[in-house]
């Protein structure tokens, strides 16, 4: 079986792509279970820890999808 020039490109955009998205969703994962820990600890602070869970899973998110675009642009470069 030959492969195509631009194989190499789709290959590596869609393993850096699945390192991406599994490495954001083990980091909200874990932002999540510290929060849920801290909040169970101190329930008077729950608003305060809820607002930076939601900040730093944003944060988390961007660059979940900044990973993503480049891979996308890796394929659309070499293409």
């Amino acid at each position: 079986m030959e492969l195509g020039p631009n194989a190499m490109a789709h290959l590596g955009a869609g393993i850096g792509a699945g390192l991406a998205v599994i490495g954001g969703s083990a980091g909200i994962g874990k932002l999540a279970a510290s929060a849920m820990e801290g909040t169970a600890r101190q329930p008077q602070s729950a608003n305060d820890i809820r607002t930076s869970m939601i900040i730093a899973a944003g944060l988390i998110e961007g660059a979940t999808f900044f990973g993503l675009a480049i891979c996308i642009l890796l394929v659309l470069i070499k293409a």
